[in-house]
């Protein structure tokens, strides 16, 4: 084991203030020290424009991450430690003050971790400013936020903004769905046994559904929503990268770089679209006044901040193609949206009917062999199967099987984001994204966003605590298929 003494860590957050900051990163990482994850002399350094002193900074925390902690986790003790943990800077991040108070912050000879936690358009300066105050070296990490630019030659320009400062393998673009533990269990299901392996293929599954449905709407965030959609805030990141778990060939190894290799390669075989193919492949929606959860919902456009006339997508439906030998033929139904009737994402593996079935009388009452990999809002692995029922006959119906991953695994499961930051704190690159994933991305994406600007038409409506748009249904019928809810 090595005992070699470790240098200090500063984990140094800018936009410590934000939402994010305070509802998701600090919350986790008070989860890391309650657990034991985090070193005696890690630090949390929030970096932001209010003119705080420590004390204000901790008392901001302690008001608002507090109800962001699961009410079994808040141990006054341990809450009280990790506020001890907190500092703060009081800096404009794209000027040259404000970066040696920093610099004094930072314990000497540490290990810094910068989280950017603000708008995609100041990471080239922070890169910039933390460079001209020195506080780069060869031991530093950081963190990119999405959304990386709002398409392909804004991406390109944020990427090359930073790696003028950062060496590649010091850049980690963090995307939650990928530090969910049943999407790092996917890994192992496909890669670590021999029962699917040889059936994760054409012609033996026969669709692939990929669905992130959210309940609420834009919220106070319809300001930045209204510039991006469903597409760029869902799609071209969380989507693409479960499609590609789901689809990439076996690394030769765990290595970060061989991982994102084989992702790359399912990226680059993406099947471009034309303007046809957008209209026929392809379903934009918007939510209009509905209810959901039993509460009245407003519709888009009546939303705080929202133009009158927007044509923002709140719901996206896109059957997809990979051109390789291993999914040639096999959809990929990709959704996502707000105001949607449940709040749930899953992947759903379709596997073929069997060629010749003794049991043809009963074809209407038989069930494809489904693999349902639930993300949120539990995380759960189920092999539904036709099984016969009790009794004389041979009456069938479809039964689950579950990989009962809760009562195996009786150890507290870390949240995503505590996940990938003591992933980045043990400088673990593999369920970050690397530059040429976030770029071939982008390329996919762009022209489709392009061609729904070209064909200028609205999106279709869908009223709140629905399953969106009826063309969605009809996207997946073409393929004798139904979405996951109808079956």
């Amino acid at each position: 084991m090595n005992t070699a003494a470790q240098p200090p860590l500063d984990i140094v957050i800018f936009g410590g203030a934000g939402d994010l900051s305070w509802r998701k990163l600090l919350p986790a990482l008070y989860m890391a020290h309650l657990h034991g994850r985090l070193a005696t002399d890690c630090r949390i350094i929030g970096v932001g424009r209010n003119e705080w002193s420590r004390e204000q900074y901790v008392a901001f925390i302690d008001q608002t991450s507090r109800a962001y902690v699961e009410a079994h986790a808040m141990q006054a003790e341990a809450w009280q430690g990790f506020l001890q943990r907190l500092d703060f800077v009081s800096l404009d991040a794209t000027a040259p003050e404000g970066y040696a108070e920093l610099a004094a912050h930072c314990q000497p000879g540490s290990i810094k971790v910068f989280y950017l936690a603000t708008a995609p358009s100041l990471f080239s300066q922070i890169a910039a400013q933390l460079d001209q105050a020195g506080l780069i070296d060869a031991q530093c990490r950081v963190v990119l936020e999405k959304p990386l630019g709002h398409d392909l030659p804004s991406a390109r320009a944020i990427n090359e903004a930073v790696a003028r400062h950062f060496r590649e393998g010091q850049i980690y673009r963090i995307d939650h769905y990928l530090g969910k533990e049943t999407v790092q269990n996917l890994m192992v299901l496909r890669f670590g046994n021999a029962i699917f392996e040889p059936l994760w293929r054409a012609p033996y599954i026969k669709s692939v559904q990929i669905t992130a449905a959210e309940t609420v709407g834009v919220g106070t965030r319809a300001g930045f929503y209204d510039h991006t959609g469903a597409m760029r805030d869902m799609v071209q990141n969380h989507l693409l990268q479960l499609l590609c778990i789901v689809a990439m060939e076996a690394p030769i190894s765990l290595d970060p770089d061989d991982v994102r290799d084989e992702k790359l390669k399912v990226l680059r075989s993406l099947r471009k679209m034309s303007l046809s193919d957008i209209v026929r492949d392809t379903v934009r929606g918007q939510y209009t006044e509905g209810v959901v959860n039993g509460e009245a919902a407003k519709g888009y456009l009546q939303e705080a901040d929202v133009p009158e006339n927007s044509r923002t997508e709140t719901f996206v439906a896109i059957r997809a193609q990979i051109n390789n030998a291993r999914w040639a033929g096999v959809p990929f139904f990709l959704r996502t949206g707000k105001r949607m009737q449940n709040r749930h994402s899953e992947i759903i593996i379709e596997f073929s009917e069997p060629p010749f079935s003794i049991f043809a009388e009963q074809a209407a009452a038989s069930t494809p062999n489904r693999l349902i990999i639930t993300l949120q809002p539990d995380e759960s692995i189920q092999m539904q199967m036709m099984a016969k029922e009790p009794g004389s006959g041979m009456k069938m119906r479809p039964v689950n099987l579950n990989l009962d991953l809760q009562s195996v695994f009786t150890e507290r499961r870390a949240e995503a984001y505590e996940r990938l930051l003591i992933d980045v704190i043990k400088g673990r690159l593999t369920h970050f994204m690397r530059r040429d994933e976030l770029e071939a991305a982008w390329k996919w994406a762009d022209p489709i966003i392009e061609g729904w600007k070209q064909l200028a038409d609205r999106p279709k409506s869908y009223p709140a605590g629905s399953w969106g748009p009826a063309a969605s249904s009809a996207l997946v019928a073409r393929e004798n298929a139904v979405w996951a809810e109808a079956q």
